[in-house]
């Protein structure tokens, strides 16, 4: 009998990592760069990149279209 990979442990360790400031912001680096994200466009101070908006941010809970 053949079965599937049970992935659960993978996706709790993806979900804790993408915690940090620089995924939960308005706007973030296209690098992901530790402690990157800010609430106004900029310049990520660690590469120099351009912050994008952050498609998958929330606020207060919830997403705002």
């Amino acid at each position: 009998m053949v079965s599937c990979k049970d992935n659960k442990a993978e996706t709790k360790t993806e979900t804790t990592e993408k915690q940090g400031k620089e995924y939960t912001s308005v706007y973030v680096c296209p690098m992901h760069c530790k402690d990157s994200g800010s609430d106004k466009e900029g310049k990520c101070d660690t590469c120099g990149m351009t912050l994008v908006k952050n498609e998958d941010h929330k606020a207060n809970g919830h997403k705002h279209e």
